[in-house]
């Protein structure tokens, strides 16, 4: 019954919000006052400028849906709340949920050696385990520290893949610390993570989220981007400010690497995202909690890890940024509440941002 009011709630939603952008949409509740503290918090991103796309979600239902500035800077097209982002880390969650869908399949096993899935890894990573990508504590060497110095960054021709990664780690026959004793942010571990459910589900990394995740949780306009596969709809370019001007850097040498940050989606179907995990829809009780309990301290007091999610508090939250853009989302499950800020530029980072407005809703104080 909670899954089925969920969805009628989200259908809805979509039907009544169907308005142009810039709109306060969705928010015919909201409070004017409140309304007018967002719109000031977000005046950054408004105007001819890269933009942003802004969703609280309270008690099920979204109470600010908003979009500010340009989704496209050359061409002038707006932003609005079923944009594209490529959302960079926030990624991370996706893939994390993945795994635990083949967990669940009884296909992956957290404690198993990841040299089970990938023998091309040296020796050196023989006590790593799928627990340790998940956490950050495989002490793994990151990717772009080793890529081969002779890559031109324009030539986007050369981007790496996940297969790539594998490849250069290959010729690393080292880690940072020994498996399982510290923690050290990794993206090596997530992209390792998305050849893992390749190999183990006999299907690609893009094609198994959208079979698994997007579609059955009604996220169409959700995808890990390849270019060689469809294109991204309503799309929102990346820009990077240099010397007072909007310069589009949508894309780097690491763009295409999937397990790490290769998702694009839109608020709306992040709202979806936020709506399942409250169920068991998707994932089962036992992963969601896995997901969701801190599993290792970071380097931040203030912060530990589960899998593909900073615990911080009572938030359940993960930025993402890559060379044109900026994103988080920020999860109060104790208080049904969400706020995902997708903006597609390089600054400034929006958590700060993110939680000011989660503290107009009642949360968020305290928070770092």
């Amino acid at each position: 019954m909670q899954a089925c009011r969920h969805a009628i709630l989200a259908m809805l939603w979509l039907c009544a919000c169907a308005t142009p952008a810039h709109a306060d949409e969705g928010s015919r509740r909201l409070d004017p006052d409140v309304g007018a503290r967002i719109d000031a918090l977000m005046a950054r991103y408004q105007g001819n400028v890269p933009g942003a796309a802004l969703l609280v979600v309270r008690d099920g239902e979204p109470v600010v849906r908003r979009s500010y500035g340009l989704a496209d800077v050359e061409a002038g097209r707006v932003a609005t709340p079923a944009s594209n982002f490529r959302l960079a880390s926030v990624s991370k969650q996706f893939t994390a949920a993945a795994v635990l869908l083949l967990v669940e399949d009884g296909l992956v096993a957290l404690d198993a050696p990841v040299e089970r899935w990938l023998p091309e890894l040296p020796a050196a990573t023989d006590g790593v385990t799928v627990r340790h990508l998940l956490t950050h504590t495989s002490g793994l060497i990151d990717y772009e520290e080793v890529m081969p110095p002779g890559l031109d960054p324009d030539d986007l021709d050369d981007q790496l893949r996940d297969v790539d990664v594998l490849t250069l780690l290959q010729a690393q026959d080292r880690t940072y610390f020994a498996p399982g004793t510290a923690y050290r942010y990794s993206n090596s571990g997530y992209a390792l993570l998305a050849l893992i459910v390749e190999r183990a589900s006999g299907t690609r990394f893009e094609q198994f989220l959208r079979e698994r995740i997007f579609d059955p949780l009604g996220m169409h306009g959700t995808q890990a981007y390849v270019k060689e596969g469809p294109e991204v709809l309503r799309r929102a370019y990346g820009y990077s400010e240099r010397d007072g001007h909007w310069v589009r850097t949508d894309q780097s040498l690491t763009s295409a690497v999937l397990g790490d940050g290769g998702i694009y989606a839109s608020i709306d179907d992040l709202a979806r995202w936020d709506a399942a995990l409250y169920d068991d829809r998707l994932l089962s009780d036992a992963s969601r909690a896995m997901a969701f309990t801190a599993a290792t301290p970071t380097d931040d007091a203030n912060v530990a890890y589960g899998f593909g999610w900073r615990i911080t508090g009572d938030s359940l939250w993960h930025s993402g940024e890559s060379i044109g853009f900026r994103n988080v989302l920020v999860r109060y499950p104790g208080r049904r509440l969400t706020v995902v800020l997708l903006s597609n530029r390089n600054d400034p980072e929006p958590y700060e941002t993110a939680l000011q407005v989660a503290a107009l809703f009642g949360a968020g104080q305290g928070e770092r």
